[in-house]
């Protein structure tokens, strides 16, 4: 890969920051935008802006079809098998809240248990806690070593008769930790029991196959994989989205209303209440088109070279602590300096034009199992460099002189 071209490819990386060139380290949270995307996403509403579906008129026609492409291409990137399997929500946190109401609705009772586990993201936590309120709903998880891995010695205890759905990350966002899926996904199915997976992390470095995996739900959001805010996806298989109550009610998911009832619309309009984000899903057709031009497999070679690189470098720093150091991992790095805060050396170093992300990572009780109060996360996308690294590391260094 020309990675000084891919550079030239971001526009806000010619920004600086308190003076210095921006180091941006806070992938993870959300990516850059490449000039393609911000260019998809000005062009709908510079030249064909309407709303979708609902329209005869020339530009409703265009802005339908472009939306109903984007679509397609979700559907190919993750070869799911119906391009009406992919439902377009505001992203992984609206995915998972959607599909905690609506299967919850057909399919959850008081006593039954969703497990997850000690890695997730609180998005994955406190829907299925909301449900223990509502419902009566165990929520149970599957514990992690201190390397960051989950132990599956006693999975077929957790997974038992009470079990409803596993709901899993597949790459943990605070620790890097890419987790077994599909060994996870082959128990669930050998007792008939479903599986949603937690995509977030995981489609902007690793090539994803829904079919593959066999998953029964796959989520993610479009910020993470350089495409617009406000757009994410739900993947289902049609079976399941099928039987699903919908999750919100309004216009485009009805076929029919009136005052003695509704009936809803077929897949994917069934789960699509309101005018979707039609520029943000075009966006992120672009960003999929831009990925795919790099290569998933170049771009999942690079980014752990920076992470072999960086774990190297950041190793022969005094007092360092990592967190997260499972054997199959990718571009996250975790860790702690001494007994300086993280707030205090994520403020120091954002003096310096370096961003990284400080705190709990929405992850408070993996957190908790550490016994610490936050970390220092390091991650990293197809746009950084090795002397990026090695900037961090200066700066690391430079702020642990000044806390002696």
């Amino acid at each position: 890969m020309n990675i000084e071209q891919i550079r030239k490819d971001f526009p806000i990386l010619q920004e600086k920051v308190h003076g210095k060139p921006l180091v941006y380290f806070d992938n993870a949270a959300t990516t850059h935008k490449p000039q393609v995307v911000i260019d998809a996403v000005s062009e709908v509403y510079q030249k064909y802006n309407s709303n979708i579906h609902r329209g005869v008129h020339h530009l409703s026609n265009v802005c339908t079809q472009a939306h109903e492409n984007a679509r397609i291409k979700v559907q190919q990137f993750i070869n799911a098998t119906h391009s009406h399997e992919i439902i377009f929500t505001r992203g992984t946190t609206e995915s998972i809240n959607l599909l905690a109401s609506s299967f919850s609705d057909t399919f959850l009772k008081e006593g039954d248990e969703v497990l997850v586990s000690q890695l997730e993201h609180h998005s994955n936590i406190v829907p299925w806690q909301l449900l223990e309120k509502r419902k009566g709903i165990k929520l149970r998880y599957i514990p992690i070593n201190e390397r960051g891995e989950l132990i599956l010695d006693n999975i077929d205890e957790l997974i038992n008769s009470r079990t409803k759905l596993v709901s899993i990350a597949h790459i943990s966002n605070a620790l890097g930790t890419i987790n077994p899926i599909k060994e996870i996904i082959e128990i669930a199915h050998s007792k008939d029991i479903p599986v949603l997976i937690d995509g977030a992390q995981s489609v902007q470095h690793l090539e994803v196959d829904v079919q593959e995996l066999d998953c029964d739900f796959y989520v993610f959001s479009g910020h993470k994989l350089y495409a617009p805010t406000g757009i994410g996806v739900l993947y289902g298989k049609e079976a399941w989205l099928n039987i699903m109550e919908p999750y919100q009610g309004g216009g485009e998911m009805i076929k029919t209303v009136s005052f003695e009832g509704t009936t809803f619309n077929e897949l994917p309009f069934k789960f699509e209440a309101g005018t979707p984000d039609f520029s943000g899903s075009v966006g992120l057709g672009a960003a999929i088109d831009y990925v795919l031009s790099i290569g998933l497999d170049n771009i999942a070679q690079y980014e752990h070279e920076l992470l072999e690189y960086a774990t190297e470098k950041l190793s022969a720093i005094p007092n360092i602590r990592f967190f997260g150091t499972a054997k199959e991992k990718t571009s996250v790095i975790s860790f702690l300096i001494g007994d300086i805060h993280p707030f205090d050396m994520g403020t120091m170093l954002d003096k310096m034009g370096i961003a990284v992300r400080t705190g709990h990572h929405c992850a408070q009780p993996l957190m908790q199992y550490y016994n610490i109060p936050g970390t220092i996360r390091a991650s990293f996308a197809i746009y950084n460099t090795k002397e990026e690294i090695d900037q961090l590391v200066n700066g690391i260094e430079r702020v642990a002189q000044l806390f002696g």
